[in-house]
């Protein structure tokens, strides 16, 4: 799955890979590996970068990340794929949950005239063996599921149509 961040303004988009020695990062068109992230204590780590160790100190509030790393802090902001995908659809109150990528369903947690609030998981799905659970990115009600169990999509399918309360 492709995430997202925030820095100064300008938008990120990374893929990490698993590899023998932890993870490839892929930024924009160039691939970074090995790379490994060693936790040590509530804020504090150390990044291995291709081999180089670099000591870190994080804190997360909510979608900020706030790093210190070679004596600068920075300040990254996480923009989240899935909510990123959920795009208004064109009725007005309407909002589509869409897939992050290919997959199948697994599970699905909800059914058409439910009331749904913000992070409530809608369905589970599977892709490459990794499960994610796909969540409301908003209240609302479930209006139409487009996918059962055992279908596979493509990425950015809409896989649960929400509407306002009263749809």
């Amino acid at each position: 799955m492709y995430h997202s961040f925030e820095v100064d303004g300008v938008d990120f988009q990374l893929w990490l890979s698993p590899c023998e020695q932890g993870y490839r990062l892929h930024l924009h068109d160039k691939v970074i590996a090995p790379i490994a992230f060693t936790h040590h204590a509530d804020g504090c780590g150390v990044l291995t970068i291709a081999g180089d160790c670099e000591p870190v100190r994080y804190a997360i509030d909510g979608e900020m990340l706030h790093v210190y790393i070679r004596g600068s802090t920075h300040i990254l902001r996480y923009c989240d794929p899935l909510r990123t995908l959920a795009s208004t659809n064109h009725e007005a109150g309407q909002l589509a949950a869409r897939a992050p990528m290919p997959g199948v369903v697994v599970t699905t947690k909800v059914s058409p005239g439910q009331t749904v609030s913000a992070g409530l998981a809608l369905m589970t799905i599977e892709s490459m063996k990794l499960e994610t659970i796909i969540r409301s990115p908003r209240d609302g009600v479930v209006q139409l599921i487009h996918f059962k169990e055992g279908d596979s999509f493509e990425r950015d399918a809409v896989l649960v149509t929400l509407c306002e309360e009263g749809c």
